[in-house]
């Protein structure tokens, strides 16, 4: 079965599926859901996590570790999630054949939590993905487009019991100019300084100008530009400034995941406009967007990716590793400074 975002919450009231898919490039809103089902079933008792991240070519990918953990029982120990993280959104052949065994016999004592990017037209019409929804639950995320922006800002507001009136929304729909995870920042800071909860244009423009001296909306612009300095400067004053490194990371990868969806449209033909258009490249950051795209090639862009991947992993304890230094050579090499190639690449995704 499939399940919007939004009616998610309800369906986890009831008794969990065996099987929860979560699909899409909008990395807040996944891990939401994510979140949410995670929550869920530790309410019902699934109170054990294994997580298995699968990255690079699917022939590759190593399946027996998951159907030796999804055929063990639990006689004394707690029910377990089994999460598989799958950027590349498709599993593979083994990978096809180890979800439709798993599938057939979904074992009670674990609940499979599958997190894909977002998937391609062949994976929507794969017989692999149409197993897991006939025994689980595929939950498809999708970004927030310009005309849909100042509504969902106005839903998360009043949420956070803050009232706003359409001034106000608006200004922080232009500031994040889609950017959810930015969005949802600024809502927290309101939380915090405007303590009344009601919020007009003059008080959300004082807030959104972002009072710190470095902030991550000129941090990815910088980025984006090309400007590695600037971009190496912001990241090392947001560092000290106390900024996490999940939010930035998230900013850097939704950014390339644009550029590498416009880098393959363009090379099957499509105009660049267009291609960066249909990737959900606001208008007003076009000529950022298109800047990039004509100085980084789809090869460097999908090693970039990988490379966030990697920090990503750092980050949750899957890997050792120097977080904000690799994050770092991430940003130069994103920027156009050549110092991330396949050599020392390597060994960063081996670690």
């Amino acid at each position: 079965m499939k399940i919007y975002p939004e009616k998610l919450q309800a369906h986890l009231k009831n008794p969990l599926m065996p099987v929860y898919v979560i699909s899409g490039d909008e990395p807040l809103l996944s891990q939401e859901c994510a979140d949410a089902i995670r929550i869920a079933a530790r309410a019902q008792g699934f109170t054990e996590r294994e997580l298995f991240h699968f990255e690079g070519s699917p022939h590759q990918f190593d399946w027996d570790p998951v159907i030796n953990e999804s055929n063990s029982l639990s006689l004394f120990s707690d029910k377990k999630i089994l999460e598989l993280r799958i950027p590349g959104g498709k599993p593979g052949d083994k990978g096809s054949k180890a979800l439709a065994e798993i599938c057939a016999n979904p074992n009670p004592d674990n609940l499979l939590l599958i997190i894909f990017s977002k998937l391609d037209k062949g994976a929507k019409n794969s017989k692999w993905l149409k197993t897991l929804e006939a025994v689980g639950a595929h939950i498809q995320v999708w970004p927030v487009d310009a005309n849909q922006m100042p509504r969902w800002i106005g839903q998360r507001l009043r949420a956070a019991n803050i009232s706003a009136n359409q001034e106000a929304v608006q200004i922080l729909a232009d500031r994040v100019e889609g950017n959810l995870l930015a969005a949802v920042q600024e809502i927290e800071k309101l939380k915090l300084l405007a303590p009344e909860g009601a919020v007009d244009g003059t008080t959300m423009s004082s807030v959104v100008t972002d009072s710190a001296r470095y902030n991550i909306f000129e941090f990815v612009d910088d980025i984006l530009l090309g400007d590695a300095q600037s971009a190496a400067k912001s990241l090392r004053g947001l560092e000290n400034e106390g900024t996490e490194a999940i939010p930035l990371l998230w900013a850097i990868t939704r950014e390339l995941r644009i550029l590498v969806k416009a880098s393959e449209l363009v090379s099957s033909g499509e105009k660049a406009d267009w291609a960066l258009k249909k990737s959900g490249v606001w208008d007003k950051r076009m000529p950022l967007f298109r800047g990039a795209l004509k100085r980084l090639r789809p090869a460097h862009l999908r090693m970039l990716l990988r490379q966030a991947g990697a920090i990503d992993r750092g980050i949750k304890g899957m890997r050792s590793a120097d977080v904000w230094d690799e994050m770092a050579t991430l940003v130069l090499s994103f920027a156009g400074s050549q110092t991330l190639q396949p050599s020392n690449i390597k060994v960063l995704l081996q670690n």
